[in-house]
């Protein structure tokens, strides 16, 4: 039998020499790890200083730094961001950016970077935007996309956002408009084989909006497009709560939106060449929304301001932007239990002209001259009473004003009319039914149609409601009263005028549907009165009459 003992006494030795280099090897790892502690601080204030460097109109603030050495990452914690004019509130804020060696990326022999943002929130107030608007600095050339670069010495492959938070708060911070739980995943940023308008990196983003919708997007992108990133995306737009849209959106128009729901498929493009943005549908129900007239000002003298100077940029960039025009268009549009109103407060007393349980489509329609001709159906209640229809269809973008409109009202109570009344005729009623009917037709500057307004068994003066009003209004009502007799159909009881439009629109700036809606609003009011123009009650003279001039 063999003797082993020489072969045990040579195994301690060798045991020896093979635990040399796994106890150097430990060592480099216990130093480099114990000598990251001391790399944090330095590390921290040279990427706090030069983000600085790379932004403009804004501060860094970088808090702390920790290096991971095993993953081979860096964590920033708390890196806020704050306009230099308006610090408060900070505009970024990062619970936490990470970034690391993309190891999926590396398996495929590239070193670039994975990017990951937790709980980022951004704010932005009234304030602050004016003072974006003021610097005349563009958001591409403020230096965000080399500021991220400066985190890490690698090429950004991946980017990811999860639960983000975006807020904007208009003039009343009760009513911000928010987004939370954002989540964005973009892959192959580092693609650089792309050519003009095509998007090689996968890009998908979701969110909440505004408490209860919600908001998805899939495309491609190109982020090393010039000055800025592109992207061609499908998105969808699921029960949108849009009274969250009316005090900070609106509060600068003469809209005013209550109520609503949103939803919306499409397709959106932008790029330095081309913005398109294309909506395959889109639904709107339950909103009440009116167009405001406020009263009129006196007229101030205008006064003639001298042109801003030009502002450029760190890099010597003009800020006149040259983007290209959005280019929208809606294939069909759905109306749903809805009401649209008209409040004039420049008339005493003031009124409101509405009409609810709105249902209806409009199809076709865009922003720039594509040959088709958009179409629209709408059926409602006039006042909340009378039944009431507009059909139509016109052309945008056509050298002149084209276009077909179909308007009925029938039945309308008379006495939900009684503040446009006192408005326009300086009377009430205590009894009656109105109808409206009009068409309306324009091709290339002509105009042609009819309007003519019903009423059926009008009584203007009651002497149990008017007993409480002067004598002398008394007396005009009576008068407005027998007048209207005088015009009244014997067999129908009925008072009806009938007025032909025609003439020439020589507007080609000006768009169809405005001229349309105006000359319909023109031939409304002024008709309205049975054998009475607007102010002095004075018969109506039948025949044509010259479309009113658009403004």
């Amino acid at each position: 039998m063999k003797d082993l003992r020489p072969e045990m006494k040579k195994l301690p030795r060798a045991l020896r020499f093979a635990r040399r280099p796994l106890v150097v090897a430990l060592s480099l790892v216990l130093l480099v790890f114990v000598a990251s502690f001391f790399v944090d601080e330095p590390l921290r204030r040279s990427i706090e200083r030069r983000m600085n460097d790379r932004l403009e109109g804004y501060d860094v603030l970088l808090p702390k730094l920790r290096v991971r050495v095993f993953s081979l990452s860096i964590a920033l914690d708390g890196l806020t961001v704050r306009q230099k004019a308006h610090p408060e509130p900070p505009v970024l804020r990062i619970e936490r950016l990470t970034t690391s060696v993309h190891w999926r990326a590396l398996l495929s022999g590239r070193l670039v970077a994975d990017v990951l943002l937790e709980r980022p929130r951004v704010d932005l107030d009234l304030v602050q935007l004016r003072q974006e608007v003021k610097d005349g600095v563009p958001v591409n050339e403020r230096g965000w996309q080399e500021a991220l670069q400066e985190v890490t010495p690698l090429k950004i492959d991946l980017f990811r956002v999860e639960d983000g938070t975006v807020t904007y708060v208009d003039a009343d911070p009760a009513h911000p408009i928010r987004m939370t739980s954002l989540r964005i995943l973009a892959n192959d940023i580092r693609n650089v084989q792309s050519k003009p308008q095509v998007y090689p990196s996968p890009i998908h983003a979701e969110a909440t909006l505004f408490g209860s919708g919600r908001g998805v997007l899939d495309g491609h992108a190109d982020f090393l497009a010039e000055p800025y990133p592109g992207f061609h995306a499908l998105f969808r737009l699921d029960a949108v709560p849009l009274d969250a849209l009316s005090l900070p959106v609106l509060a600068h128009t003469a809209f005013v939106l209550k109520g609503g729901i949103l939803a919306a498929r499409g397709g959106l493009e932008t790029s330095p060449a081309v913005r398109n943005m294309r909506l395959s549908d889109l639904s709107l129900s339950g909103m009440r929304l009116d167009y405001v007239q406020a009263k009129a000002l006196p007229a101030e003298p205008l006064a003639v301001a001298e042109r801003p100077p030009v502002k450029r940029s760190a890099k010597g960039k003009s800020s006149l932007s040259s983007d290209p025009e959005w280019t929208i268009r809606l294939d069909k549009a759905l109306i749903s239990a809805s009401e649209i109103g008209f409040v004039n407060h420049a008339k005493d007393p003031a009124y409101r002209v509405y009409v609810s349980r709105l249902e209806g489509s409009v199809s076709d329609l865009g922003n720039r001259a594509s040959g088709a001709r958009a179409r629209f159906d709408v059926r409602g209640r006039f006042l909340a009473s009378g039944e009431t229809r507009l059909t139509g269809s016109f052309r945008e973008g056509a050298a002149s004003p084209d276009f077909d409109l179909n308007l009925r009202i029938e039945g309308t109570d008379m006495t939900r009319m009684n503040d446009l009344l006192r408005a326009y005729g300086k009377f009430d009623v205590v009894a009656g039914s109105f109808s409206f009917y009009s068409e309306l037709k324009a091709r290339d500057g002509n105009l042609e149609g009819y309007v003519k307004p019903l009423f059926k068994g009008m009584k203007v003066y009651d002497r149990r409601q008017d007993r409480d009003k002067t004598l002398f209004r008394q007396l005009y009502e009576m008068l407005v009263g027998g007048v209207a007799g005088l015009l009244k159909n014997r067999e129908r009881k009925e008072v009806a005028t009938v007025a032909t439009v025609a003439g020439r629109i020589d507007e080609p700036h000006t768009s169809g549907w405005q001229i349309a809606l105006r000359l319909i609003g023109n031939a409304f009011f002024r008709s309205i009165l049975p054998g009475f123009d607007r102010e002095l009650g004075r018969p109506v003279a039948k025949g044509k009459a010259r479309p009113a001039p658009v403004k």
